[in-house]
């Protein structure tokens, strides 16, 4: 019997990808029968995230490129279309938390890194990925957030300010894209997940309370083949 390949024929730009949830999505698109173009800073990360898929018998490439980096993501555009000449998925996955604490006490290095990384680099991605995005029957954009984007916490207020930010960037491309093209956008709260970004929150959780980014990445990749109406939100639970 022949494997279901749904994404076949898509190709897919994961940012974040040498770890934690962008990794497991990376391989989720690739076993799907996309190929995935994955980037991050960390390039033996990502050529391990490479040769995972490989292994598998999916198809990647590896872009690295620092997102704090003002024409890195520019640069990163003008090459794959260089390769290819459309986009048909972007997963945003990449993040920075800065260290938490009281908003009077916010740390303005990791307040600056934490707008460039979640908020001006969200919106360079969608400036610079726009027209390939465009160029695609369904292009799809897929932000991770985080629940205190809506809820905001103490000690939270760093990150939480820039995630509210990153929401409204990708909805309001989201409507401004909606009817000249097919793009699509959706904004994901991945919800508790084992990942490095999370240990550092929670030093003293059991990482085994709290579910593996396979669980997230197996239902972005299902929303992809199903579809979902633009704007669409969710958080995933469930471990």
């Amino acid at each position: 019997m022949t494997e279901s390949k749904p994404l076949e024929g898509r190709t897919a730009l994961v940012t974040g990808a040498s770890k934690g949830i962008g990794a497991a999505t990376a391989q989720a698109l690739a076993a799907a029968g996309a190929h995935v173009i994955v980037t991050a800073r960390d390039v033996k990360g990502l050529e391990a995230v490479e040769d995972a898929i490989h292994d598998a018998g999916g198809t990647a490439t590896i872009a690295p490129v620092d997102l704090t980096e003002t024409d890195g993501i520019a640069r990163l555009a003008s090459a794959l279309a260089s390769r290819w000449d459309r986009l048909d998925i972007m997963i945003i996955a990449a993040a920075y938390l800065p260290s938490l604490g009281p908003v009077a006490q916010i740390d303005g290095k990791e307040w600056s890194r934490a707008i460039t990384v979640n908020l001006l680099a969200s919106q360079a991605l969608l400036a610079s990925f726009d027209s390939l995005l465009k160029r695609a029957a369904a292009g799809r954009v897929i932000g991770l957030t985080s629940s205190v984007a809506a809820k905001p916490r103490a000690y939270w207020g760093a990150y939480a300010a820039t995630k509210a930010g990153f929401e409204n960037i990708l909805q309001s491309y989201g409507q401004e894209v909606a009817t000249i093209s097919p793009v699509r956008v959706a904004v994901i709260d991945p919800g508790a997940t084992r990942t490095q970004m999370r240990a550092r929150a929670y030093p003293g959780e059991d990482p085994k309370s709290v579910k593996d980014p396979a669980v997230v990445a197996d239902r972005l990749v299902s929303l992809l083949v199903a579809d979902f109406a633009n704007g669409y939100s969710e958080r995933i639970e469930g471990r």
